[in-house]
């Protein structure tokens, strides 16, 4: 049978093609800089190989295969979850909607025509299976290993931790497909291409599970824990974004959560069971069985453990203010992910050093203005308000809409959502809630910029309500005294919420480009998941309150009990699955922008996020007239009335509309309809079936 092509061809010689990306912070080179220090143009594996500086560079090439998690390059070339006319994994959930019509969610996904075909090499889910340097990356890694021994100048122990951080990047990239695919053809060699025929089935989803396992468990002995030393080859400044014992540990513990989720640990496929796909388990294990979570805590505790013993070099970045205010937890919170430096983050892969219409890197630029001040805003994915409503007020009590702060009425607290202004000689102005929310939402009244240095708010105020300075009329527009929902394409503020997370604004021009692949806080929350999966409730709730308390909200149980709302809205967390209803939520206010929200979505076969209608939310500034009523003010504050010594404006109204400008086709299915089931995983391509090397398809494709 046929081998897929890319895991075969160019084993014998090697041709180090240039490449527009770096890894690490080594001063090292790749691509045409690394070729012309080599004769010629075509480097031999005899090469390459022949020298410790080669071999070392080849490795670094290996690193930059990995995938990134944000649109960053205006191509259609592989890695194809790199171009931004893709979508990002979260635009699909419930928490964020693409506004983007040429972009990847508008016909694919919003419109379901997502389809196996592959035609003319576009058509492939958000991490392709062919087009995301998968296989190349399998492929080089082992030929590292085949041919490590061979190299002069490098000592038994830099071999064997080549050797793990090669298995670590195998097993990460397997991950990427397995967490969206299913069980995948095991590789685990390499081929030359003169083999009479090739085995390369699908292997079931546990066995795909156990090959990452393995080689992880293989890879710890030979990493260091972190690069926390004084030397070039164990510093931080020269190692950021290797693979480490860490990190291999994390990534173990996240593949065992996902092998132990309902998608496959259950007594049911989540089809219908008559595919091919499902019979072999591919797709789901044919059973559950209790153990697989407790293997999967055992594996979050073991991180722990290791950590603790390593002095706990992994941790939340916390504030050090003395009585800090909700924009030092903001600060706390931000610099946690997006500082290079930061203990929080296990694992990070990068495409390039800045950020600049310059630089490959597009996500500031394709968000906001920078650089064009009308846009272009292809990266605007708005938040829903479905996600807003997730995150509690800053106290940490539940979020639930007072009955006169929606739909036009005016109630006591003068509809003050999401800022308190107390009156007074100073008028006090305060966040009213959960830190978090306005680092993974841009909200009205939010200062333009939070200061990367102090964390002081500074610069004007977004102005997101109707006619306001940055919203305008993006999402609604008042015509002849009615409301209209406008929910421009291409429009920053589409959803009446904007796009931070990672974006951040001007003061991020320029600053490290990361993406957060692992990291400590996404740690606790998978243990407080296991734990709550293996009945040990009040220690899982333990462990979110850790998550909580950064950010500066009191733990679960009293947040509970003291909510003033209907009780009978509120999740038990003295049951399993009310709880782990917290934790999900509570992963989607953490963890905004990962890929996580999307992930949970399909371990636990939330169909039902999938089918539910989602909203925005219109914001109109209120002003008193002459007969000191409170009427609309469909205008900008910056400008005249801040010129002429206004005060901000802080009296709303607010109306929830339902996103219609590209409504989701699956909003119109039954949560159990197949047609809906079948996105949990994704279609296999076409083209690689008909090679007929033994790949089969997912259900319903």
């Amino acid at each position: 049978m046929k081998l897929h092509h890319k895991i075969v061809t160019g084993v014998v010689s090697l041709m180090i093609g240039s490449m527009a990306f770096t890894a690490c912070t080594d001063a090292v080179k790749f691509g045409d800089a690394f070729i012309e220090k080599t004769p010629g143009g075509t480097v031999s594996l005899d090469t390459v190989f022949n020298s410790a500086e080669y071999t070392k560079q080849f490795l670094v090439g290996l690193y930059v295969l990995q995938y990134y998690g944000l649109p960053f390059k205006n191509a259609t070339e592989a890695p194809w979850s790199a171009s931004y006319w893709n979508t990002k994994m979260d635009a699909l959930t419930d928490c964020y909607q693409q506004h983007f019509s040429n972009g990847a969610a508008y016909g694919k996904y919003y419109g379901g025509m997502l389809t196996s075909a592959d035609i003319a090499n576009t058509d492939h889910p958000l991490i392709s299976y062919t087009h995301d340097y998968v296989w190349e990356t399998v492929r080089r890694c082992y030929l590292l290993m085949d041919n490590i021994d061979k190299v002069p100048g490098l000592t038994d122990a830099e071999k064997r931790n080549m050797v793990a951080q090669a298995k670590c990047l195998i097993a990460a990239r397997y991950f990427d497909l397995y967490s969206i695919y299913g069980g995948l053809p095991i590789v685990d060699h390499t081929y030359t291409g003169l083999e009479g025929s090739y085995e390369t089935s699908r292997a079931t989803a546990e066995e795909t599970a156990d090959f990452m396992v393995n080689l992880l468990d293989e890879a710890i002995p030979d990493l260091l824990w972190a690069y926390n030393g004084n030397t070039i080859d164990t510093d931080a400044a020269n190692n950021t974004g290797r693979w480490t014992a860490a990190g291999a540990k994390a990534l173990k513990a996240k593949i065992l959560m996902f092998n132990a989720s309902p998608l496959y640990n259950s007594d049911q496929p989540y089809y219908d069971g008559s595919s091919e796909a499902e019979k072999n388990y591919i797709v789901w294990h044919g059973s559950f069985k209790q153990e697989r979570w407790e293997r999967a805590l055992a594996a979050c505790k073991d991180f722990f453990d290791t950590n603790a013993a390593n002095g706990n070099w992994y941790h939340l970045n916390e504030t050090s203010v003395a009585s800090p205010k909700p924009e030092d937890y903001r600060q706390a919170y931000r610099m946690g992910y997006i500082y290079q430096g930061s203990h929080e983050i296990i694992h990070c892969t990068r495409v390039t050093g800045q950020t600049s219409n310059k630089a490959s890197y597009q996500w500031a630029n394709f968000v906001g203005p920078f650089g064009n001040s009308n846009g272009p805003f292809r990266h605007s994915y708005g938040p829903t308000e479905e996600y807003v409503e997730m995150f509690p007020w800053s106290d940490g009590t539940p979020f639930d809409w007072e009955v006169d702060s929606l739909n036009g009425k005016i109630g006591g607290d003068k509809g003050q959502l999401f800022y308190k202004w107390t009156r007074g000689k100073v008028t006090q102005k305060t966040a009213s809630r959960d830190p978090r929310l306005y680092e993974n939402a841009i909200v009205c009244s939010q200062t333009l910029s939070l200061n990367w240095t102090t964390g002081k708010p500074e610069g004007d105020v977004y102005e997101l309500w109707v006619g306001g300075e940055h919203e305008g009329k993006d999402a609604a527009d008042v015509v002849d005294g009615n409301v209209v929902v406008m929910e421009k394409d291409i429009a920053r503020f589409s959803t009446g919420y904007g796009t931070i997370k990672y974006y951040l604004g001007q003061e991020y021009y320029g600053k490290f480009t990361q993406w957060v692949y692992l990291s400590y806080d996404e740690m606790l929350l998978m243990y407080a998941e296991c734990l709550a999966q293996c009945g040990r409730l009040d220690e899982a709730i333990a462990k979110v309150d850790e998550v909580r308390a950064r950010v500066g909200m009191k733990g679960l149980k009293w947040a509970y009990a003291a909510y003033k709302g209907d009780k009978s809205k509120q999740n038990d967390l003295s049951t399993k699955d009310g709880l782990l209803e917290e934790i999900l939520r509570e992963r989607a206010c953490e963890l905004g922008m990962t890929n996580n929200r999307y992930y949970d979505m399909i371990r636990y076969k939330r169909t039902d996020w999938m089918t539910k209608r989602l909203h925005g939310l219109i914001t109109f500034r209120m002003m008193q007239n002459s007969k000191r009523e409170w009427v609309r003010s469909i205008r900008p504050y910056i400008g005249d009335d801040k010129n002429n010594r206004v005060e901000e404006p802080y009296c709303f109204t607010y109306q929830k509309f339902e996103i219609q400008n590209r409504a989701r086709y699956l909003w119109d299915h039954n949560p159990n309809d197949p047609e809906v089931k079948k996105w949990l995983l994704m279609p296999m391509p076409l083209s690689e079936i008909n090679k007929n090397y033994g790949l089969v398809q997912n259900p319903g494709w």
